[in-house]
């Protein structure tokens, strides 16, 4: 599986993103997927996750309520549109795919395939 993050930028504080993990392969719709963010100086984080059904989302504490994660297996895509951001939220936003189609852990050693990262700026 090859992953292509996108929708990354500069908006200001309150605004919104919207990201794209792009997959190729057809396991696809069969994996878990996971978006992760790393800022300067700081360790790499979760954000949130999906199933493979695309039916149970995961969301860490710092994002639930503003950021939704979604998937279309028709499409390989998984978009995590990003709310009400802050300043906090600057990072490269990665995502991933884990073979086991739960999501079994917030941790990244848990995902076998990782995109590049994409620019998140929230300026205040």
């Amino acid at each position: 599986v090859q992953l292509q993050a996108s929708g990354g930028g500069l908006v200001q504080a309150g605004g919104s993103l919207r990201l794209s993990c792009a997959a190729s392969g057809r396991t696809f719709s069969s994996y878990a997927m996971g978006w992760f963010r790393q800022a300067p100086g700081k360790e790499r984080e979760f954000v949130a996750a999906i199933d493979w059904s695309g039916d149970n989302p995961y969301y860490a504490d710092s994002v639930k309520g503003r950021f939704t994660i979604s998937r279309d297996n028709a499409k390989n895509t998984v978009p995590l549109q990003m709310n009400s951001l802050k300043p906090e939220d600057t990072a490269v936003y990665y995502c991933a795919a884990d073979r086991h189609g739960a999501v079994r852990s917030e941790s990244g050693i848990m995902y076998d395939y990782w995109g590049q990262g994409t620019q998140v700026t929230v300026s205040s």
